[in-house]
Order: C-alpha cells, then structure tokens, then sequence
C-alpha cells in the first residue's frame, strides 16, 4: 500500500478535490470552456514546482504563463455562460490539480505509479460515498454503460499521466494537457452541440499557444543536452 503514506494521502486529498471542482464547472458552463480553465494547472504546476520541487523557470516562461491567463480572461469576457463563481472554481480546481502533480513528482522512485493512482483512487471513493449518502441516484439503463466507460478510461489516463510525471520534467508534462483542449471543442461539438464565438475561440487560442511556445521553448536546450550526452557516454 505504500511506504510515503502523507505524500500519498495528500496527493489523493488534492487529486479529488481537483476533480469534484472540476465536474462543477463541467455541470455549468461548456466543455470545452471548464477544460480551459482547468487546464491552467500547469501553469499554476510549474509555479508550485519551484518551491515544492525546486525546479527552475526561465524567466521567458512567465511571458508565456501570461499569454495564457490572457486567454481565459478573453473567455471570461465575452462568455455570458462563464459566471464568475464557476470561473474561480475552475481556477481552485486547477490549483488543487497542480499541488497532486507536484505530489506524484515527489514520489517518483518512491512508489510504483499504480500504487500513486490506487490511493487517488481510494481517496476518491471515500468521499464520493460520503456525498452519495445524502444525494443518492441508481443509475438507469445506459447510465451503466457510461460510469463504465468513465471509469476504464479514467484509470489509463491515470496510469500512464502518473508514469509521465515520474519520468520526466513536470512543466513539460504537465503543458502537455492543454492538447486536451482540442478533445473538450471536439466533443462538446459532436455530442453537446456546443459552440464559440471567434473571442471565445481566440482566447482558447491564446491560452494553447502560451502553453506550446513555452514547451517549444524548452525543447531544444533538454535535446542539446541529451546529444550531448549521448555524444560523450
């Protein structure tokens, strides 16, 4: 079950706090605007990284952050959909995101990931029986199907996001999330019938490119190292 148990308890208590804000926010405004949001946890990531990790953030970087949180105040603008209390806890649920992140980074070599996801896991489950007890709903026909389908690909998405954290530089990582920004407008299209007006789209642009030029803007100094590297073994 583990041997760094406050690490692990709190990367659970953090992870599932992240999540039931995000469902919230999920529940009242777009998909594809409560995935923006929540996904400025790596920004918010990277910050926590430096005093929890002491990890190092070039000064371009803050740039980028800023490029990003342009973006959502675009959204947050001209989006009548987007009230202001749901926006702040889109913005809580993405604090909580980034102090789990930085839990699963600390375990790494400490713990096996699935040991990491299983106490998320746990964690998880005690308090969705807690909040069950006093708004309970049986499931209906395909209900069944889906709570099925949440649960499989929750736990690969779990598994292989903590295996990414462990293995490699967590700004880099956890950047890389913001792609699901693309699945969010995707999905709440096809299935939801969901639209944007261009500010809305530009701002989730905004918030894309600050994320990408600053994984861009890291790339090439790790790759010169690792030749490097690989050029004097």
């Amino acid at each position: 079950m583990g041997s760094n148990r406050k690490l692990l308890l709190l990367r659970g208590l953090f992870g599932t706090v992240s999540l039931y804000a995000f469902i919230m926010t999920i529940h009242h405004m777009p998909l594809g605007t409560a995935v923006t949001i929540q996904y400025l946890s790596p920004v918010f990531t990277t910050i926590a990284a430096i005093f929890i990790l002491k990890e190092h953030v070039k000064w371009m970087q803050w740039l980028f952050f800023l490029v990003s949180f342009s973006g959502i105040a675009l959204i947050k603008g001209i989006d009548e959909r987007v009230s202001m209390f749901y926006l702040f806890v889109g913005i809580f649920s993405a604090i909580f995101s980034a102090l789990a992140y930085n839990m699963v980074r600390s375990l790494k070599q400490r713990e096996h990931p699935l040991v990491v996801v299983l106490h998320f896991q746990i964690f998880g489950v005690v308090a969705g029986f807690i909040f069950m007890l006093f708004n309970w709903q049986t499931p209906q026909g395909l209900d069944w199907l889906y709570l099925l389908l949440i649960g499989v690909c929750t736990q690969l998405g779990q598994v292989n996001l903590t295996q990414a954290l462990q293995k490699e530089k967590i700004s880099s990582i956890s950047m890389l999330n913001y792609l699901g920004i693309l699945y969010a407008l995707f999905f709440g299209y096809m299935f939801f019938g969901e639209t944007y007006g261009w500010v809305s789209l530009a701002g989730m642009i905004l918030v894309i490119a600050g994320v990408l030029t600053s994984v861009i803007f890291n790339t090439p100094i790790k790759q010169k190292v690792e030749l490097k590297n690989y050029a004097n073994p």
